[in-house]
């Protein structure tokens, strides 16, 4: 009888037990912690994919940049797609070149600043693309612990009143709210750990890519700075 009675409060501790004999605060914080940590999972595989789209797509721009194909020819083959990366930032850029000279630009250095601004502007929209929803990793990644020690905090009280309830501080009592307690504990941790160690890889990696496409830019921007001055010497 005796092993009987220690065998109960063993087998209603499995963690699907826990959960239900949960208070709805505590399944409230298990059940949200769960959602962050699904969505978590989901933002960094969705990110682990786009950048190697993205590694993919600036090896083959550059591959093509460089062959020696003209620059008429490569912006009217990208201008008719959905261009990312290096192509948009070239597209951004001859376009601004050729609404200049098609309206006579008269003043290089005025031309020169608006071509950097305009791949300015097209360097932050993908550095927007890749950094997207990386916040919430960092929010998930500080705030989950927190949010799991609330449901420890209210574990603990949950054991305190069984123990003033029941007038006995045995294992039996005490045990399930401990168990309640650790268990939102882990379930935050869970959620934590992979969050944090994701958003420092994928920071990093966003980075890289946008140390590689700030560096064609300026690549670029030498180059058409070279055939400003060549145009406004044949002019002259």
């Amino acid at each position: 009888m005796e092993t009987l009675a220690l065998a109960e409060p063993s087998a209603s501790l499995s963690v699907w037990a826990l959960f239900w004999q949960a208070g709805w605060i505590v399944k409230m914080v298990m059940i949200g912690l769960l959602g962050a940590s699904i969505w978590t999972w989901a933002i960094i595989i969705d990110k682990i994919i786009a950048y190697g789209r993205m590694r993919l797509a600036l090896n083959r721009f550059e591959q093509t940049f460089w062959s020696g194909q003209s620059l008429e020819e490569l912006y009217r083959t990208l201008s008719e797609r959905n261009t990312t990366g290096m192509g948009s930032i070239f597209v951004a850029a001859m376009r601004e070149w050729k609404k200049s000279f098609e309206k006579g630009a008269r003043a290089p250095l005025g031309l020169q600043t608006r071509i950097d601004k305009a791949m300015d502007l097209a360097l932050t929209r993908e550095m927007e693309r890749l950094e997207g929803r990386l916040g919430f990793l960092a929010t998930i990644g500080s705030a989950a612990p927190f949010i799991g020690l609330f449901g420890t905090v209210v574990g603990i009280m949950t054991s305190f009143q069984a123990i003033a309830g029941s007038k006995s501080t045995s294992l039996a009592v005490v045990a399930p709210g401990i168990a309640e307690a650790l268990l939102a504990t882990a379930i935050g941790l869970l959620a934590a750990i992979p969050a944090v160690v994701a958003y420092n890889k994928l920071s990093s990696d966003a980075g890289k890519l946008a140390v590689r496409m700030e560096g064609f830019a300026d690549e670029f921007s030498a180059i058409l700075s070279r055939q400003i001055d060549e145009k406004v010497a044949q002019r002259a």
